[in-house]
């Protein structure tokens, strides 16, 4: 009895501290930030969202405040509504959509280091960014080796609690059509059990999961910088 009252006072005072939290979103137009910003509102925990888009967003709540911004290159002018506990950071586009490698550098190495720039500037407790399954600085990929930039670009900036997120192929409903990734999704769901072992975080996984795993992932230990696909599995099921 005296160890369930001991629990139930510690799971309280968890909630309340846990209570009246604000978050930040960058790239809520995307695949994995539009699941993050509807995985946020219904949080009991977060009482102010904030996304960051191109346009406006398909969904609306009293805790969501969508800010549009067509040029990330001057951040800093908002930086009295970028005061918040966790900045989620979900830029990323590809080659072809970019249209140059210049423009896709742009967007996936440039952005996410000036969020993390501002972060460390307004003392943003929690970074969480999006990166890419086998990022490496020594790829002979230029994706993969434009995201390896980024992840060492923004360890090199921001100073506080770190995780960046390594999600394997994408499965969900984008907004535009990506043939490579629907025959990918559709194979990864015939086969996808196959991966096992090693192979575990190759296996494709729900944008909507990588939303969840993301939130959880910042009360991670901050020692613990980097999530693999398989990892990311795991986080949901705790």
């Amino acid at each position: 009895m005296r160890f369930a009252k001991k629990y139930i006072k510690e799971r309280q005072l968890l909630i309340f501290t846990d209570m009246g939290k604000s978050a930040l979103v960058f790239g809520s137009t995307g695949l994995v930030g539009g699941e993050l910003v509807r995985e946020l509102l219904e949080q009991p925990g977060f009482e102010r969202i904030t996304a960051i888009a191109r346009r406006n967003l398909p969904v609306s709540h009293p805790k969501l405040e969508v800010l549009i911004l067509d040029d990330y290159s001057h951040l800093e002018k908002y930086k009295d509504k970028f005061k918040t506990d966790t900045y989620f950071c979900c830029i990323g586009t590809t080659i072809k959509i970019a249209g140059t490698k210049e423009r896709f550098r742009q967007v996936d190495l440039d952005i996410p280091v000036k969020t993390a720039e501002l972060a460390e500037k307004l003392s943003v407790p929690n970074l969480v960014v999006i990166s890419s399954i086998g990022a490496s600085v020594r790829s002979s990929n230029f994706y993969l080796r434009t995201k390896g930039e980024m992840e060492k670009s923004v360890r090199n900036k921001f100073s506080g609690n770190l995780k960046i997120v390594r999600p394997s192929l994408l499965m969900g409903n984008r907004t535009e059509f990506r043939f490579a990734e629907k025959a990918s999704a559709f194979f990864m769901k015939a086969v996808g059990w196959l991966f096992v072992g090693p192979m575990r975080k190759y296996r494709g996984i729900y944008a909507r999961d990588v939303a969840r795993a993301m939130i959880k992932a910042v009360d991670l230990p901050a020692g613990k910088t980097i999530l693999e696909s398989d990892e990311l599995h795991d986080i949901i099921k705790q």
